[in-house]
């Protein structure tokens, strides 16, 4: 009996993101070194602190892949997997599979939370009340409605899925993808994650962890993961969506490949519910698995796209991890922090660092990190700047790191196909 692993390839991409209503038009602005966060015009920003998000590039429902019908059946975060869910889909050559063949595993930090915060104040209206509460708010406002959302349309019965997991659930559903082609369950896996959280409450409550920045007069500049007058993260929304083959699968179709999920490491810190592990120990352990997951070494990795979300003590103890795992040599790997453009998507980052990881190993384009203008005395890592930066010719590797509040780490390795 053979032992030999089945080899997992991406072969469709999608997005909605702050940078572009694709994935073409997001991978544009990161490249181009983009800003997505901007003034939050809403009348209740007033009473908050933080007064900047990242919300969408190209707003929902008026967009040319989701009807309005659609989208008052689904909350905000569905919507937007349906979106990237079709373009990946589409982008993939809508590969013919067995929907017993077929799985969906779609992430969700916080779930349908507009949805239920504004439920909440239909039910406390006294002109509305009970009798006016949409008989979908529940369907809605699940976590995994985005996931069952899109398995339906789909068709897919080889198992729907939702991994929450904080910052890191939307690489946790690739990785999870990753192992149901592995385990042979599946095919074919839709895998990313949708996130819809610019509300006046979230905003509030990190806002009272003093996690976000408050550098309301230059929204751009906001976001400046490894500088040192970073002083927290930008809320941003999106979702992120691939989709995986086998390598067989896609083969035998014919099928584009961009690139191969070669192994996921997951970890846990069991320190604290926010703050992360100062020196980066479980990020390392993680770091590690994956490398071993994926049979590479750190001197096959050119390129990591980092989690730096631009918090003081995020930022270090992520580079601590990255050289404390993978040695003091780390000048070979061009590392890029893309929240700097996007704002920090919770449960869809880790989805669209992701895509951003796919498509730097395929084009060999490492993207810049935006307002990165005096790094850290304390951060050692090679963080690219300015301008993008060419990755080297032949067989390439590269990481996605993605962590969450609570202690969970998850690493990707891509390799080039």
């Amino acid at each position: 009996m053979s032992t030999e692993r089945t080899t997992v390839v991406v072969t469709g991409v999608g997005a909605t993101t702050p940078l572009g209503g694709d994935a073409v038009s997001t991978w544009e602005g990161m490249l181009a070194g983009r800003s997505g966060v901007r003034r939050i015009e809403a009348d209740w920003s007033q009473i908050l602190p933080v007064k900047i998000a990242a919300p969408l590039a190209v707003d929902v429902p008026d967009a040319e892949l989701i009807s309005r019908v659609e989208a008052r059946r689904l909350d905000r975060s569905g919507q937007m997997a349906m979106i990237a869910a079709r373009e990946a889909w589409a982008d993939a050559g809508a590969p013919e599979v067995d929907g017993e063949r077929l799985g969906v595993v779609i992430a969700s930090g916080i779930g349908g939370v507009t949805t239920l915060l504004d439920a909440y104040d239909v039910l406390k209206n006294p002109d509305q009340g009970p009798g006016r509460i949409s008989p979908l708010t529940v369907p809605m406002l699940m976590p995994n409605g985005p996931a069952a959302s899109v398995g339906i349309e789909f068709g897919a019965k080889a198992g729907v899925h939702t991994t929450v997991s904080a910052c890191s659930s939307g690489a946790e559903g690739i990785g999870y993808g990753l192992e149901m082609i592995r385990s042979g369950r599946a095919d074919v896996v839709i895998a990313g994650g949708s996130e819809a959280a610019i509300h006046v409450l979230p905003l509030a409550g990190f806002a009272q962890m003093r996690a976000l920045s408050t550098r309301n007069d230059e929204p751009e500049r906001a976001s400046r993961p490894y500088d040192k007058g970073r002083d927290g993260f930008v809320l941003g929304e999106g979702a992120g969506i691939v989709v995986l083959e086998s390598e067989a699968h896609a083969k035998a179709r014919g099928a584009r490949i961009y690139a191969e999920v070669a192994g996921q490491g997951i970890s846990s810190d069991g320190h604290h519910i926010a703050q992360p592990e100062p020196e980066g120990r479980g990020v390392a352990r993680a770091i590690k698995f994956a490398l071993a997951d994926a049979g590479i070494t750190a001197a096959d990795l050119v390129h990591i796209n980092a989690h730096a979300t631009s918090t003081p003590v995020g930022d270090v103890a992520e580079d601590k991890a990255v050289r404390a795992a993978l040695g003091a040599d780390t000048d070979h790997i061009a590392v890029s922090a893309t929240k700097s453009m996007t704002g920090h998507l919770l449960g869809a980052a880790g989805a669209i660092e992701g895509i951003a990881t796919i498509l730097a190993v395929h084009h060999r384009l490492a993207p810049p990190t935006l307002n990165l203008e005096d790094l850290d005395d304390e951060v050692g890592l090679d963080v690219v700047r300015g301008e993008g930066r060419k990755l080297p010719d032949g067989q390439i590797a590269a990481l996605n790191n993605s962590f969450g509040f609570g202690g969970h780490n998850v690493v990707l390795a891509v390799r080039s196909a």
